[in-house]
């Protein structure tokens, strides 16, 4: 997703549970997304932790068919190809200096704890492909974030007769990607998704339409393994019914749970820059909660370490205003004050 939640493109009618706000730079914020966003960020943290995705593997198949894909279509739905060639060159170059830090940091690791994704020698070589090529860890969304913001960008400076054939000209240089070994294809045609809804000036509210009986179709989905691929037409069902039952949900969430998760969901790139760190610090407590035979208060003890943690490290950066030259920009962490959620109850 775009970390700014501002979609580019004027939208059609909302309903009336779907109120737009305002942020204090005068940009639209849409409260809905940053809560879609919170969930999603917060699936991923617990399926990032090993021992939960070891103990629950069934779980973790059906939530990685549609956490990332539904990321990957707010991202593609919040894309803004209308900014000047200075201001998108500044935003793609603000997103790769994080990332590319972090990454590296990554791969180093990656070199010297025995960990999944490890590498046996850390040389400039390897360095420059995990950054450029083939990231390691959660770093893989940023990178596929990076390479499709410039597809789209590009593309849409070219002057085509209609929208279908931006579309597929957008797809085919996915395609060459994917043939590289670059991007993910099946990533890729998520993002498709989402920026064709915004191409196309739909709302994106109206296009994943809130439904109670979604939870029954999305269990009954899931109960076959067959159906828990993100590559496959069941995996895109199973990614629109998850937008449909999350949507459904949001109006009867209280104000206090609702204003923290908006928090967690207008600061996922915190999370997602920083959250490796804490989730491999969190497995040496797993034994301290063996008393706990489901895990349940491991995954709320490590879950609450990474999120604080990752938060307590864009805040110190802030502070020591180390941020503009990590992000360019003041402030990394962002504020519930700069967001009045106005969103109401149906009725």
């Amino acid at each position: 997703m775009n970390i700014e939640n501002t979609p580019a493109v004027s939208t059609g009618n909302r309903p009336k549970e779907a109120v737009s706000t305002a942020g204090s730079d005068g940009k639209r914020r849409i409260a809905e997304i940053d809560y879609l966003k919170s969930i999603y960020i917060i699936l991923m943290v617990i399926f990032h932790l090993v021992y939960i995705g070891d103990k629950y593997p069934y779980l973790k198949q059906i939530v990685y068919t549609f956490h990332m894909p539904a990321f990957l279509i707010l991202s593609g739905y919040l894309v803004n190809v209308r900014k000047t060639p200075a201001a998108f060159a500044r935003s793609v170059l603000w997103l790769f200096i994080p990332y590319a830090i972090m990454e590296s940091g990554y791969a180093f690791m990656a070199s010297v704890l025995p960990i999944r994704e490890s590498i046996d020698r850390f040389t400039w070589s390897v360095l420059l492909e995990k950054v450029f090529v083939r990231p390691l860890g959660p770093y893989w969304y940023l990178h596929t974030l990076i390479i499709a913001h410039i597809l789209c960008y590009t593309v849409h400076r070219i002057p085509f007769r209609d929208r279908l054939s931006q579309l597929i000209v957008l797809t085919a240089c996915f395609g060459i990607l994917a043939e590289c070994r670059i991007v993910s294809m099946t990533h890729a045609l998520y993002f498709i998704i989402g920026f064709a809804i915004s191409l196309c000036q739909q709302d994106l509210l109206s296009v994943f339409r809130p439904s109670c009986l979604s939870l029954a179709a999305l269990t009954i989905l899931c109960l076959n393994p067959n159906h828990l691929e993100s590559h496959s037409l069941w995996g895109v069902v199973i990614t629109y019914l998850s937008f449909s039952f999350l949507l459904w949900v949001y109006p009867y969430i209280s104000h206090g749970i609702r204003q923290p998760l908006q928090f967690i969901g207008k600061n996922t790139l915190s999370i997602l820059l920083f959250s490796p760190i804490f989730t491999l610090l969190s497995k040496p407590l797993a034994p301290l909660f063996s008393f706990d035979p489901t895990g349940l208060i491991f995954t709320c003890a490590a879950v609450s370490l990474t999120l604080c943690g990752s938060f307590a490290i864009a805040w110190t950066s802030d502070r020591l205003k180390l941020s503009r030259f990590f992000c360019g920009k003041p402030n990394l962490l962002i504020r519930n004050r700069q967001q009045t959620d106005l969103s109401a109850a149906p009725k």
